[in-house]
């Protein structure tokens, strides 16, 4: 029974170090557009594939209870969605 504890701890550990690596690689991006006020380089198509992306991922996070999938996709989730907010009125 211990050694099932730890491997799910182990697993659900695996899952926050992904959420939280998925999480960071939108915060420079997100960061640099807000501080240059420049979006000629994104990609609208690539921005409205990721807010998609999230909210399919959050509707599967929900349907099998997956927190950190869902912590994940939700914060992936508000910053592209910043990003879609800076392409539309920069």
């Amino acid at each position: 029974m211990r050694n099932k504890e730890i491997n799910t701890k182990l697993i659900e550990s695996i899952g926050y170090l992904g959420s939280l690596l998925s999480c960071i690689t939108f915060v420079p991006q997100v960061y640099l557009t807000w501080q240059s006020h420049s979006v000629k380089d994104l990609s609208l198509i690539m921005i409205l594939i990721v807010n998609f992306s999230c909210i399919v991922w959050l509707t599967y996070a929900y349907l099998i209870k997956s927190r950190p999938v869902l912590i994940a996709n939700t914060i992936v989730l508000i910053l592209s969605l910043m990003l879609l907010y800076f392409k539309l009125t920069f």
